[in-house]
Formats: structure tokens, sequence, C-alpha cells
């Protein structure tokens, strides 16, 4: 991911960008994933969050009402769904600002944030994207920062492996082998972060979501 041209947009072809909100509400999944990984956050007044991988700013604006004392943030890759969640936000008449990034080192200061939240993300990103990209999220996090992930785990049973198949198909076999395999872990493990644990796992049509925590240490230099 070191360019706009090695991300896989959220429906893998940037025409089904607009498309992508619309299915999670048909589905009725986006709301209780965003609230599920919310209440694993447990954001607190004063909080200073960036959403990695904003894509059409569901899990931004749910943080802005239910902690409006939070100062929060929101970092997309792909310019066309930063459009949507922008509009989504001034809809709301919220104060969220969003950066777009070519998928390098990340616009923020070293230690600017308390909080990263990531939803559906990393399972589009390549092993190497993935270990650049977390050694760039614990570079901006505060010591004692926690990484909060929603996304594609190790298959539960059988089933949730066949589910997973399309997804697969769509998003390429490779970025989403490590989710597979139940990697993700390591690979936050060994991008500098403490305490890496599953905290919870969802079986669902598509296949199983499992839900992340790692915390940045205290004597991190």
């Amino acid at each position: 991911m070191d360019n706009d041209n090695d991300y896989i947009p959220a429906l893998k072809y940037k025409g089904l960008t607009k498309l992508y909100d619309p299915l999670l509400k048909f589905f009725n999944a986006g709301q209780k994933l965003t609230a599920k990984l919310l209440a694993q956050a447990a954001i607190t007044e004063g909080d200073k969050l960036l959403d990695f991988g904003c894509g059409p700013g569901n899990l931004l604006i749910q943080a802005k009402q239910k902690q409006p004392q939070a100062v929060c943030r929101g970092i997309d890759i792909d310019p066309r769904i930063l459009k949507i969640a922008a509009e989504k936000i001034d809809k709301h008449g919220l104060n969220i600002p969003l950066k777009h990034y070519s998928g390098g080192t990340l616009p923020y200061k070293n230690e600017s944030f308390d909080k990263v939240l990531s939803g559906l993300v990393f399972h589009h990103l390549s092993y190497n994207a993935k270990r650049k990209a977390l050694q760039e999220i614990h570079r901006i996090l505060k010591p004692r920062g926690k990484l909060h992930i929603m996304d594609f785990g190790k298959p539960s049973n059988l089933l949730m492996r066949l589910l997973f198949i399309p997804v697969q198909l769509l998003d390429g076999f490779s970025p989403t082998a490590d989710n597979v395999l139940g990697l993700l872990p390591e690979i936050v493990s060994k991008a500098g972060f403490a305490n890496v644990i599953e905290k919870d796992r969802l079986n669902t049509l598509v296949g199983t979501l499992s839900f992340y925590q790692g915390e940045k240490p205290q004597n991190n230099k």
C-alpha cells in the first residue's frame, strides 16, 4: 500500500464504491458491527481517536454521537468513499475532520492519539502493507494507547470458511490469506503492540469476524 494504486476499494471495483454503504444497510450489518467495536473501545470524554480506513464514516458518526467530547478523526486511501463520508458527517452536523493519504506515512505526529479503531480494512492489505500500516499506527499512538480492530479472523468452522470464499474472490486470496490463517494478532504484535488478544468473534453470512485489541507499551520510545 505504497500509493493510491495499491489499495483494493471497499467492493474491489472503484465504480462500486457508492454501493458499499447501502449494502451494509441492506444486510443491517453496519450499525451493529460498529456499535460492537465502539463498545470494546470504551471511548471516554477527551479521548482523541482515529478511524483508520474510515470508509463511509459510520463508525466516526456513531463515536461522536456516543461521546460528543471525544476528538474524532478519519483517514482513508479512497477519495471516493471519503467524499461519501464527508457528506454524511456534514448532514449530521458533526465536526470530524477527514484526511486522504497515499498509503505510506500517516499524516499525524508521533503520539497523537489515545485510540485507533479500524473496521474491515486489514483484509484488503498485503502482509507487508499490514505490517507497515500497523507500524505507523503504533507511532501515532500515545504510550498505553489502544488499537481496536474488527476484521475477518480464522473461520470458526467449515461453514464459516466456505462463506468467506466469496469475499476472497472479491478482495483477493493473497491479502485475505493472513486473516484466514488467524495471523493478524501475530502481525500486530510484531509491530510493537503488547497484550494483543482476540476480545470476541462473531459468525456472519460472510465468515467469522474477529475483534482484536492491542496496546502500545508505556515504556515505548
